[in-house]
């Protein structure tokens, strides 16, 4: 029987060549060696190589299995080196498998942080994140659906709004007991942090952030007359007529969209409205603090500084700014990498933003943004936290806006140059210093779709602004019903 031979690869005896009977290697060439990693390879039959780092290569001579000249010998020898050999190559026991964390993220952060997460594993390596990527128009609906499900992730993505809405579900964790010196609430923009609060506790830790200001066309309002952006509302009205003056009957001064409660929410707060009253038991949008706002609002419609709710209104918004069709637009910070994209380069110079003017002064606007959370009821609190802790880091916060354009919740970070050194960016810095919460209740979500049709309604003149929010307050009341049952019991 003649000798076939296999190298050895890993542990003990790495690297050797042994010889096999030829049944064993059930090769059709008796001179044929395997090789793992190479492959066949011609061979000499009487000799074995050690290869292993560090020694001196030697070699014995042997004799073909079985012939009966120190056969019997090399037979036994050759069977005890091979068994040795083996068990060296056998899998050593590891440390224990690694956690695995799922991670739900929206839109088109759920697709870049991904980008972040091997950074992440290499600082922890016993934690592995599994990120799933949900389109934000389900993602309220498929986070309710694994709570009733319990099937939530361990580490989620929650806009800011949702936060009281899934503390009333007992959804989420209460983060007091995680904070430390890494993460804390001294680093972020108050009104953004105060989102995250229900009842004292924080339950999100703001991940990004959003505030609305105004994006206007410089070049048109210095054509007007207005040499210097308004600070408050009556400065703002002026500027509006000025540009409507300037710009004809068929142009308008700015674009407030009816589909949208962002406005007429954020000129009632700034107004001093609390939207709600009595702890978030009642609608407060017919008091005179709200109502004033609300008058105001309406308005900028009647007056024809805002394009038309009938006909064929706005159709594609950065081009009939563009065209200047409008000249303001009261909107968000994912607009200015549209901006950049869209506008035509004769005009990337002449756009502009500034932070919302106020009643008497420079005003407050929304706190939005998104938030991480710690869902209830998952198996690895402490490593959940520290993914939480690593994506809060000013680092880390840096890198997610250079991935997405979304702006740092980190205040620390903004002392960077890519904002102090970009005005229209540093707007938003300002802004979101004067960034408030909208009422921290889990109907919020349901109430700002009566906001927008009563606005609507008085707006197009179905309702006068009294009747329009009396009926609203009566709409946001019997909404609250069970907030005030709720309540009263635990007075009690």
């Amino acid at each position: 029987m003649t000798a076939a031979r296999i190298r050895t690869a890993g542990g003990v005896g790495a690297g050797l060549t042994l010889p096999l009977p030829g049944a064993m290697r059930g090769a059709a060439n008796p001179g044929a060696r395997v090789n793992p990693g190479v492959g066949a390879q011609r061979a000499a039959p009487y000799r074995a190589t050690n290869t292993v780092p560090g020694r001196a290569q030697h070699a014995a001579p042997l004799r073909e299995w079985g012939t009966g000249r120190e056969g019997g010998m090399w037979a036994c020898g050759a069977v005890a080196l091979l068994a040795f050999v083996l068990a060296g190559c056998a899998p050593r026991a590891s440390g224990p498998a690694p956690v695995e964390l799922r991670f739900w993220a929206m839109g088109r952060e759920g697709e870049v942080v991904r980008e972040l997460m091997p950074a992440f594993e290499a600082a922890h390596p016993g934690i592995r994140v599994r990120v799933q990527q949900i389109p934000w128009g389900a993602a309220h609906e498929k986070l309710v659906t694994a709570y009733v499900g319990d099937a939530t992730p361990d580490v989620g993505q929650m806009g800011n709004t949702w936060i009281p809405e899934f503390v009333a579900l007992d959804a989420i964790e209460p983060l007091t007991p995680f904070l430390g010196p890494n993460v804390r609430r001294a680093s972020y923009f108050p009104g953004i942090w105060a989102t995250n609060v229900v009842a004292g506790a924080p339950y999100g830790i703001p991940w990004y952030v959003d505030t609305r200001l105004i994006f206007y066309r410089r070049d048109v309002l210095e054509r007007a007359g207005v040499a210097r952006f308004p600070e408050t509302w009556a400065q703002w009205e002026v500027a509006l007529r000025a540009i409507k003056r300037h710009v004809g009957p068929d142009r308008y001064a700015i674009h407030l969209p009816l589909a949208e409660w962002t406005v007429p929410v954020l000129l009632g707060l700034q107004n001093g409205s609390g939207l709600l009253r009595d702890d978030g038991r009642y609608g407060a949008f017919a008091q005179a603090e709200y109502r004033e706002a609300f008058r105001f609002y309406v308005s900028l419609f009647r007056n024809e500084l805002v394009p038309p709710v009938t006909g064929s209104g706005v159709q594609n918004v950065y081009q009939d700014m563009a065209e200047g069709y409008f000249s303001m637009w009261v909107t968000g910070p994912w607009n200015l990498g549209e901006f950049k994209t869209r506008f035509p380069d004769s005009l990337q110079s002449a756009w502009a933003t500034a932070p919302m003017p106020g009643p008497n002064g420079p005003g407050t606007s929304l706190a939005g943004g998104s938030s991480l959370v710690l869902f209830k009821g998952g198996r690895h609190p402490r490593e959940a936290w520290a993914l939480v802790e690593w994506l809060s880091q000013p680092a880390q916060q840096m890198a997610f806006y250079r991935l997405t354009g979304s702006l740092p919740a980190r205040r620390e970070v903004w002392a960077d140059t890519a904002f102090t050194n970009d005005p229209r960016i540093r707007a938003f810095g300002d802004q979101l210093e004067r960034a408030v919460p909208t009422p921290l209740v889990p109907e919020w979500e349901r109430i700002t779709t009566s906001i927008m049709q009563y606005a609507e309604a008085a707006v197009r003149g179905s309702m006068t602004e009294d009747e329009a929010l009396r009926r609203l307050d009566a709409e946001v009341d019997a909404m609250l019903e069970k907030r005030r049952f709720l309540l009263a019991r635990s007075d009690e």
